[in-house]
């Protein structure tokens, strides 16, 4: 088997656990990416986050699309 061409080191941190928000830091991005909730997925879980963010769901098909 070859070696791994690259290896993605990330943080995640949960900020606000009743509002779903998470803060991740990325190796080699100065600045975290936030994930949250909005629209459908902010009702399933029955929150009113003061902000609303992508999901994973969000961010998973747009890296699928690009």
């Amino acid at each position: 088997m070859s070696e791994p061409i690259a290896l993605t080191k990330i943080k995640i941190i949960q900020e606000d656990t009743p509002n779903k928000i998470r803060k991740a830091y990325i190796e080699g991005f100065s600045d975290p990416f936030y994930f949250g909730v909005h629209g459908g997925v902010k009702e399933f879980y029955g929150v009113e986050p003061e902000k609303e963010y992508p999901s994973t769901l969000d961010h998973i098909v747009a890296a699928a699309g690009g």
